[in-house]
């Protein structure tokens, strides 16, 4: 059979792109450098973005095709480009961010959220430039926490690239993907979906120049962990937890997970939350509900910093609620716990970069 575009394109045309349905031919995915030698073709297929999910099984699909419809005795040659530039590699991925803290917490229910969220605005109230990702993929809280649960982030072309813009509030850089599902929805993904859709939320997002970038990491360790400390290095980690001995014992294993020596990501220390209840109209009250004093003991222990004592008062659960950090009152009671907290984290992050090398990224494995 001899061999031509029109009868390559005929067969190309039976290929269907798995994300919306259309042939690869109607939605111009074949390039016009079609070139046949006897029985030899070769041509190229466009894809938006070169991290494209589909971009195999579609050049499998089209193999297959031509082999089908054009001659079973074809020797194919498929070549791939993307419309959209790959995303760089470190040292380039971040550029402009000096310093990635990862705020976590070894169990959920301990307010690594909140103690995330205050963190952030208390440094920003600091005169600090700063970003906020909400890493977890499954149990999103950084929309409503920030009062953005109807915000909508859009993205702008940046050499070559389409770059997710993160929204600003209370003077901080924010993505979550909660931003891009309904608040009722359920996310139901399977690891690797869960993970590279955090990759694009880091890479594939304008960030510019930050002072401080926080993750509100997931409770405990889980793949999520492993893509971050595997996607960028990591300055250090700060753990929250409550006095409860459970509780404690679960920041134990947050600890030893950073200080893995194939990890090797500094502690910069220990934040108590709920560390005592005191109420809103007797300030100097303390009812220490949860405990006393085990997150320090903790602390020495494992000989780390204590970095902050947080109390429990009402106004912090409303005020998360109603989208309204504690640190944006730096005047109230755990307002002044959360700028204590953030003054702690400079001082500390600036002696971990004078006394430690650069944290490096976790190899990849296959």
């Amino acid at each position: 059979m001899t061999l031509y575009p029109q009868l390559i394109l005929d067969a190309l045309s039976t290929v269907r792109y798995p994300g919306t349905g259309k042939n690869i031919v109607e939605m111009k995915m074949v390039d016009d450098d079609i070139r046949i030698a006897g029985l030899s073709v070769s041509f190229t297929l466009i894809f938006d973005k070169p991290t494209d999910p589909f971009m195999r099984s579609v050049v499998k699909a089209a193999e297959a095709a031509i082999h089908a419809y054009a001659s079973k005795d074809a020797e194919v040659e498929i070549k791939t480009r993307s419309l959209q530039a790959p995303r760089p590699e470190l040292p380039d991925l971040l550029p402009g961010v000096k310093n990635i803290i990862a705020v976590s917490s070894g169990k959920g229910g301990v307010g690594k959220s909140t103690v995330a969220v205050n963190l952030a605005v208390a440094l920003a109230r600091m005169g600090m430039k700063v970003g906020l990702l909400d890493c977890d993929i499954f149990g999103p809280s950084a929309p409503k926490m920030f009062r953005m649960e109807d915000a909508q982030p859009y993205s702008e072309r940046i050499d070559g690239r389409d770059l997710i813009v993160p929204l600003e509030q209370y003077g901080v850089k924010v993505l979550s993907i909660g931003f891009f599902v309904r608040p009722d929805q359920g996310i139901m993904w399977r690891g690797g979906m869960a993970s590279n859709a955090l990759k694009q939320l880091i890479g594939d997002a304008n960030w510019g120049d930050l002072d401080y970038f926080i993750l509100d990491t997931p409770p405990g360790t889980s793949d999520i962990h492993l893509t971050l400390v595997q996607t960028i290095p990591i300055t250090g980690a700060v753990i929250v937890s409550t006095p409860q001995q459970v509780a404690l014992a679960d920041a134990r294993k947050g600890i030893d997970m950073y200080r893995n020596e194939k990890v090797n990501v500094p502690i910069l220390g220990l934040v108590e939350n709920m560390s005592w209840f005191t109420p809103a109209q007797h300030p100097d009250e303390r009812y220490y509900l949860f405990g006393h004093e085990g997150a320090r003991l903790l602390a020495e222990e494992m000989e780390i910093p204590l970095l902050a004592q947080i109390p429990l008062v009402q106004d912090i659960c409303e005020s998360g609620d109603k989208g309204l950090p504690a640190a944006t009152e730096p005047q109230s009671i755990t307002g002044q716990a959360f700028m204590h907290l953030a003054a702690r984290l400079v001082t500390e992050t600036d002696k971990r970069r004078v006394n430690l090398p650069p944290t490096q990224i976790v190899g990849v494995k296959n």
